[in-house]
C-alpha cells in the first residue's frame, strides 16, 4: 500500500503494482542470456584453437627462434626486414597469385554454368549434382598422384593429345606457366562441382514467381539468368569468391605432390613453389620457426587484404 498526495494536498492510497512473480523474471533472464550462452562454445574453441596460434605466432615472429637453439633471441622486426628482401618469397607469392588466377576465376564462372544447367529439368537430376561432387570426396594424394601422370613429362597423356594435333610436348613440371596450368587444374577439378552445389542451392532459394512474371514480359532465357539470376545470387558468389580466395591463396598440397619423388616441393627451381609451401620448408624442413612465422603473418595479411577487395569488386560487379 502507497500513498499518493493529489492536487490539493490530500494523500490517496493506492495499492502498489505486484511483483512479478520470480519465474517469469527467470524467464526474461532467460532470453536475455540464453542467446550467448549458445554461440559461446564456438567462440571459445574459436579462441583456442584459432585465436590464440595467431597470436602466439605473431610473437614468435619476433624472435630468433630455431629449433635446438638454447633460447630463442629477441630480434623485434629482423624477420619481416629480411622477408622484404628475400627473392624467393617474392617469387613463391608470384606463383601463388598465379596459380590462384588460373584457378579461381575460371573456377567460379565454371561453376555457375553447371549450376544453372543443373537447375534445369534434367532426367535423374540427383545422379547429376551427386556426379559433380565426385571430385570432392576422392583422395587429394590420390588425385594429385592422377594429374602428375596426366601432366608427365614423357608419357603423359596430355602430351600425348597434344603430339596428335601436331603441338610439341610441353614439360610441365619444368615451366613456369605449364607447372602453373597443370596445378590450377587440379583445383579446378576438385573445387567446380564443390562450388556449383552451392550455387545452385541459392538458384533454387529465387522465388519463381520473379521468373514466371519476367517470362510473361517476354524476357528470354539469357536476358533472365543476367538481370534476376546473377543480381539475386550476389550474397552467395561473394561468399564463393571469398573462401576460393582464401583456399588460393593457401594452397599446399598440390605443388607438394605435383613434384617427382625425391623432390623437397616446389620445383628445381622453385617455379611453383607458393607461399605456404615456402613456410612449410622454413619451418619444418631449415627449422627456423621466427621465420616462418614471419612468413605466415604477411600471408594472412595478404589475404585479408586481397578477400575484402575481391568482396568489394563482386558486390559492385553483381547488381
Amino acid at each position: 500500500m502507497t500513498v499518493v498526495l493529489t492536487k490539493d494536498g490530500r494523500g490517496r492510497a493506492e495499492q502498489a503494482p505486484p511483483q512479478p512473480p520470480r519465474r517469469h523474471r527467470l524467464n526474461r533472464l532467460d532470453a536475455k542470456v540464453s542467446p550467448y550462452l549458445f554461440v559461446a562454445p564456438f567462440f571459445v574453441l574459436f579462441g583456442a584453437i584459432g585465436l590464440f596460434p595467431l597470436l602466439y605466432t605473431a610473437y614468435v615472429s619476433l624472435f630468433d627462434w630455431e629449433v635446438g637453439a638454447d633460447e630463442p633471441a629477441f630480434i623485434g622486426l629482423d624477420n619481416y626486414r629480411t622477408l622484404v628482401e628475400d627473392g624467393q618469397f617474392w617469387n613463391a607469392l608470384f606463383n601463388t597469385f598465379s596459380i590462384f588466377v588460373l584457378s579461381s576465376a575460371p573456377q567460379i564462372v565454371i561453376a555457375v554454368a553447371i549450376a544453372a544447367l543443373l537447375n534445369e529439368n534434367l532426367r535423374a537430376r540427383t545422379g547429376w549434382r551427386m556426379g559433380v561432387l565426385l571430385p570432392y570426396v576422392a583422395s587429394l594424394v590420390a588425385l594429385t598422384i592422377i594429374f602428375g601422370n596426366l601432366f608427365g613429362p614423357q608419357y603423359g597423356l596430355v602430351n600425348n593429345v597434344l603430339s596428335a594435333v601436331g603441338i610439341s610436348p610441353i614439360d610441365w613440371q619444368a615451366e613456369t606457366f605449364g607447372s602453373h596450368a597443370a596445378i590450377a587444374s587440379m583445383v579446378n577439378w576438385r573445387w567446380t562441382g564443390y562450388n556449383a552445389l552451392i550455387v545452385l542451392a541459392a538458384m533454387q532459394a529465387i522465388p519463381r514467381e520473379v521468373h514466371e512474371a519476367a517470362l510473361v514480359d517476354g524476357a528470354g532465357p539469357l536476358r533472365r539468368f543476367f538481370s534476376i539470376t546473377l543480381p539475386m545470387l550476389k550474397p552467395t558468389l561473394i561468399f564463393v569468391v571469398v573462401t576460393s580466395t582464401i583456399g588460393g591463396l593457401q594452397i599446399f598440397t598440390e605443388p607438394k605432390l605435383f613434384e617427382p619423388s625425391g623432390g623437397s616441393g616446389g620445383g628445381t627451381e622453385h617455379q611453383y613453389q607458393t607461399v605456404v609451401l615456402y613456410l612449410y620448408q622454413s619451418g619444418f624442413q631449415q627449422l627456423d620457426l621466427g621465420y616462418a612465422s614471419a612468413i605466415a603473418w604477411v600471408l594472412f595479411l595478404i589475404v585479408i587484404a586481397v578477400a575484402g577487395l575481391n568482396f568489394l569488386v563482386t558486390r559492385r560487379a553483381v547488381r
